[in-house]
C-alpha cells in the first residue's frame, strides 16, 4: 500500500490485434470523394504523381460503397457481418494489475439505476481502478432506486469469473480484509464524481484521498467516466462488458432454455425491447391519444422527478423523442419485410394500456411471446427481482437473429454494442423522427409506397457494420476501438489504397 503510481498519461502500443487486421471501418462516400479531391490537390503542390491505377482503385472503392448504399438489405443478416469481428485483446504494453498489498488502496463502488445502467457503471469502475492503481472491491448494486431490487452482485453475475478474468488488468477482491478495516482510523471516505469525468479528475481529485484514507467509495456510479479514452482503456471496457460480466449459472440456464423453446418453433426470431411502460412514457413527456385520463395518469407519474422540464408532447414527437407504440413497431417491421409468420419475443415490463395496447402488434404478428409465456413456473423464483428478470430478457434478446430497440436506453445501448462486437448481428433502431411523419400520413398512401418509404428512412439504422452513425454515439453502443475488419483477399491493393487515403489526410 502507499506506492504512488506513475501519474503520467500511459503510452499504449498498437494493441494486440493481428497485423492482418485493421480497426478502421470502410470510409464513407463523402470521405472518399473528399480524398479524390485532396489527392489531386496534394499532387499539384508536392509533385507527387497520382497514377491512373491509383485513381482507378479509389474510384472503384467509392463506387462499391455507392452500390452498397443502394442495394436491397437482407433484413435477417448483414452480408458484410463476416468481415468484422470483436478484438479487445490485452496489449503487453498495458500496465498490469498491482498486487493487493502494493496498490494505492481499496476502491468501493456503489452503482445506480437498473441492471444495464449498473452494468455500464461496473465497466467504468474497472477502468477507474486501473487508472488509480487501486484494488477494486466487487461493486455494490443499487437497492434503493425505482426498481427496488435487493439483489447483490453475486445474485446476478458470476463473481469468481469476474475476479479471475480481470486478474491481469485489475486486482478485484470480494471485500476489504477484516484486518485492514480494523486498522483504519476512519470509515471509507465517500464522494461522487461528476458525470463523464476525465482520467485527470480521478488522478488529481480522487487518488490523493484514496492514498490518505486507504479506502474510498464512489457513489451513484453511472456514466462517471468519459467516452474519450485511450484505445487500450476502451479495449479494457470491452473485456469487462463483453467477457468478465457473465451472468450466474441459474440466470444463464433459464435464458438459454427460453431461446431453445423459441428455436424449436422457428429457426429464427426477432426480439423487441418495447419500452412502453408508464414511467417511460411519463418521463418522455409524450402523448399517445388516451385523452384526459392518460394526461392525468402520466402527469402524476412525472411528479417523481423534481427536475423534469415542461415539455410539449407534439414537439417531442416531431423531434423523434417519443417511443413508437407497439402498433407502430409492428407496422415498421411489416414494412421492412417481416411477414406475419415471423416469431416475436417481446422484452418489456408493464405495458401502458395493457393488452389493449398490445393487441394491434399481436394481430400483425400472431407468433408473439414473452418470458412469462415461455418460462411458466420456471420464472417464479425470479419474479420478486427486477434485475434478474431483466437479465433473462437480456439473454433472449442477445441470442435473437434480429434485435429491435424502441428507445435509446441503457439496455438498448449495451445490447447494440454487444451485438456489434459479437459478429454484427442485425440490430434495428427506428428512425422515430422520420417514421412519425410517415405514420401521420399512413392512410393517405398505399401499402407499397409506405413500405418503400420506411425502408428508405431506416437505411443506416439497420445495424450494418458501416452505418453512418458508426463511432459517433456512446462508446457502449458503438465500441469501435474493439472491432476489427478482416483484410480482403486482394490485400496488396487494399494496402495501396489505404496509403493513398493516409496521404490525403
Amino acid at each position: 500500500m502507499g506506492r504512488k503510481p506513475d501519474l503520467a498519461k500511459p503510452h499504449f502500443g498498437p494493441g494486440s490485434a493481428s497485423p492482418k487486421t485493421t480497426r478502421r471501418a470502410q470510409p464513407s462516400p463523402v470521405f472518399l470523394g473528399t480524398a479524390l479531391f485532396l489527392l489531386g490537390f496534394v499532387s499539384l503542390f508536392t509533385g507527387h504523381i497520382v497514377t491512373d491505377a491509383d485513381w482507378s482503385r479509389i474510384r472503384s472503392r467509392w463506387r462499391s460503397n455507392q452500390v452498397r448504399n443502394s442495394e436491397p438489405i437482407d433484413i435477417w443478416k448483414s452480408r458484410y457481418s463476416s468481415l468484422y469481428y470483436g478484438c479487445s485483446g490485452r496489449s503487453p504494453k498495458l500496465r498490469s494489475a498491482l498486487p493487493e498489498n502494493s496498490s494505492t488502496g481499496y476502491l468501493l463502488i456503489a452503482t445506480s439505476g437498473g441492471l444495464n445502467q449498473q452494468r455500464i457503471g461496473i465497466t467504468d469502475a474497472v477502468v477507474v481502478a486501473w487508472i488509480l492503481n487501486a484494488t477494486l472491491v466487487v461493486p455494490e448494486l443499487d437497492h434503493r432506486s425505482f426498481w427496488k431490487d435487493d439483489s447483490e452482485f453475486s445474485d446476478i453475475f458470476d463473481t469468481d469469473w469476474f475476479i479471475s478474468y480481470l486478474s491481469k488488468d485489475v486486482t478485484v477482491v470480494k471485500r476489504i480484509p477484516y484486518e485492514v478495516m480494523i486498522s483504519m482510523d476512519k470509515l471509507p471516505w465517500t464522494m461522487r464524481a461528476p458525470r463523464k469525468s476525465m482520467p485527470e479528475f480521478y488522478i488529481d481529485e480522487v487518488l490523493p484521498i484514496l492514498m490518505r484514507r486507504r479506502a474510498l467509495q464512489l457513489t451513484k456510479f453511472d456514466y462517471r467516466l468519459t467516452n474519450e479514452l485511450d484505445e487500450e482503456l476502451q479495449k479494457l471496457r470491452c473485456r469487462v462488458n463483453f467477457h468478465a460480466l457473465r451472468f450466474k449459472k441459474s440466470i444463464q440456464t433459464l435464458g438459454k432454455k427460453l431461446v431453445r423453446r423459441l428455436r424449436v418453433m422457428s429457426s429464427r426470431y426477432v426480439a423487441i425491447h418495447l419500452r412502453f411502460e408508464p414511467d417511460m412514457l411519463a418521463f418522455s413527456g409524450c402523448y399517445y391519444g388516451g385523452g384526459e385520463k392518460e394526461r392525468k395518469e402520466l402527469a402524476e407519474i412525472r411528479k417523481r422527478w423534481d427536475t423534469l422540464p415542461d415539455l410539449s408532447a407534439e414537439d417531442e414527437r416531431t423531434r423523434g423523442k417519443c417511443p413508437l407504440t407497439p402498433h407502430e413497431i409492428g407496422l415498421m417491421l411489416r414494412a421492412l419485410g417481416f411477414g406475419n409468420e415471423t416469431y416475436l419475443y417481446v422484452a418489456s415490463g408493464e405495458i401502458y394500456g395493457g393488452e389493449e395496447t398490445l393487441r394491434p402488434l399481436r394481430e400483425l404478428f400472431p407468433n408473439f411471446y414473452t418470458k412469462e409465456m415461455l418460462a411458466g413456473d420456471d420464472l417464479k423464483p425470479f419474479l420478486p427481482f427486477s434485475s434478474r428478470l431483466a437479465a433473462v430478457d437480456f439473454i433472449v434478446c442477445d441470442e435473437s437473429d434480429v434485435f429491435v430497440t424502441n428507445n435509446n436506453g441503457n439496455m438498448a445501448k449495451v445490447l447494440a454494442g454487444r451485438r456489434r462486437y459479437m459478429g454484427h448481428k442485425r440490430t434495428i433502431r427506428p428512425n422515430t423522427k422520420k417514421l412519425n411523419a410517415l405514420f401521420q400520413t399512413r392512410n393517405q398512401t398505399g401499402w407499397d409506397t409506405f413500405s418503400q418509404k420506411v425502408k428508405k428512412v431506416q437505411r443506416g439504422l439497420m445495424g450494418e457494420p458501416d452505418d453512418p452513425r458508426h463511432g459517433r454515439d456512446d462508446f457502449h453502443e458503438m465500441p469501435s476501438s474493439c472491432i476489427c475488419q478482416r483484410v480482403p483477399v486482394n490485400r496488396s491493393a487494399t494496402i495501396q489504397t489505404r496509403n493513398l487515403l493516409a496521404q490525403a489526410r
